[in-house]
């Protein structure tokens, strides 16, 4: 049966309604009007303008210490995979665009002088000039190389830390590990031997040339694939957003009802040291159970924890098949002071919640203190899906903060890139 527009609308209304519910008190989210702030709703006093649109695969993103965005595509638009924006003038809007690079993929970084930014096998870096933003494009190096491209979470996105290190996720090529992936009563392999070389997290040198595989070391494990990432400089930690498993009330109906498998598995967030074991593929973390469960493929029956329990436990997590794709830790000081270390995360959206409605398509807050969460998460920026978000007209993907304060959030789907600002009232 077809939908109404007002029942797209309702329906939309009821699922953020029960997300609000889940992520606690929103007072004072959602008050600004769309019209005025480049299609988002958003706190009051925050304001937003969008810099550009029409790049394409928009995905990472990174903002340079003169104010320049770079842009990291995941499809070569004229023939070039970076993106440079500068806004002459302060107000907000890109006057100028310049790319460079042969290559497409996801992660890119500014650290040290150096623009880092990978391919879906590689990451490569650029000699930068902070004070003008210029790139040396002739000084392009290739730091790492060899990795796994199996076309499936085939992105490298990234991260450095101030000693001199690299992380770099290899995301697993499989939903569960099965002999037979994505195939109903096919068992998941036990060891997984996809472990040696994906699903996890490595760590290489960020100044070393041409490393592989055997001069990196496996920095976490038991991730599915992980797009969001950022290295948390108030307490020394990598930080992950992992994507969750598919299909559990399709291979599972006995133990999973259709709405079951739409808000599970959650999509969560680790604080990862080195040698963490986050659980994938023989673990799973139920919302309705809120608990670290086996996964059917290996024994699991919706209660059992098994080796589980022994498993790196992840800080916060959310309804199922959001695709978080970008993390950002705000160290700024524009906005006010509850945003302060706290998280940002990118929602890409779901496709795979039918028939519940799609959902996600936004960017949510979680605030910290001393490395931890020290309250519930809430909806910060909204309004990327559009009037129909079985259909969304943008998908938030990367996230950037400037010297400045203010934040980035890039869409891959058309390419647009938003400047979100804070003004007190």
């Amino acid at each position: 049966m077809l939908l109404t527009k007002r029942s797209w609308i309702l329906c939309q209304a009821l699922l953020l309604a029960a997300f609000s519910a889940c992520a606690g008190d929103t007072t004072g989210i959602a008050k600004n009007s769309p019209a005025d702030n480049a299609g988002l709703t958003l706190p009051a006093s925050f304001s937003a303008v969008k810099v550009t649109s029409g790049l394409g695969r928009a995905r990472h993103i990174v903002a340079a210490p003169n104010g320049d965005i770079f842009v990291k595509l995941d499809k070569l638009k004229d023939g070039k995979g970076i993106y440079q924006l500068h806004d002459s003038n302060g107000d907000g809007v890109a006057d100028t665009q310049t790319g460079f690079g042969n290559f497409t993929g996801t992660g890119i970084a500014i650290k040290n002088g150096y623009l880092y930014a990978s391919s879906n096998t590689e990451v490569f870096r650029y000699k930068l000039d902070e004070k003008t933003g210029k790139v040396d494009e002739a000084s392009v190096q290739t730091i790492v190389k060899g990795l796994w491209d199996k076309h499936q979470h085939e992105s490298k996105s990234l991260a450095l830390d101030n000693d001199g290190n690299l992380y770099v996720n290899i995301g697993a090529p499989s939903n569960c590990c099965q002999v037979k992936d994505r195939e109903k009563g096919s068992p998941g392999m036990d060891p997984c031997p996809i472990l040696d070389s994906a699903g996890g997290i490595w760590q290489f040198k960020a100044d070393k040339l041409n490393q592989g595989y055997g001069d990196g070391v496996r920095y976490a494990t038991g991730l599915r694939n992980v797009v969001g990432l950022d290295w948390n400089t108030e307490v020394n930690d990598l930080y992950v957003m992992q994507h969750g498993r598919d299909m559990l009330f399709q291979f599972y109906p006995e133990l999973y009802s259709q709405k079951d498998g739409a808000e599970n598995p959650a999509e969560e967030m680790f604080r990862l040291k080195k040698g963490a074991d986050c659980g994938w593929p023989y673990c799973y973390y139920d919302n309705a159970k809120q608990a670290k469960l086996l996964n059917p493929e290996y024994g699991g029956d919706r209660n059992k924890t098994g080796r589980c329990d022994m498993k790196t436990k992840s800080i916060v997590q959310f309804p199922g098949h959001l695709a978080p794709n970008g993390l950002l830790f705000y160290t700024g000081n524009q906005f006010p002071e509850k945003y302060k270390n706290g998280a940002f995360i990118a929602f890409h959206g779901s496709w795979n919640r039918s028939p519940e409605p799609q959902a996600g398509y936004f960017v949510v807050f979680v605030p910290f203190k001393d490395g931890m969460p020290s309250g519930k998460w809430e909806v910060f920026a909204d309004g990327f899906a559009g009037a129909n978000i079985n259909r969304a007209q943008y998908r938030p993907c990367g996230l950037a903060q400037d010297k400045e304060g203010n934040l980035f959030v890039s869409d891959d789907s058309n390419g647009s890139i938003w400047k979100i600002s804070y003004k007190k009232g």
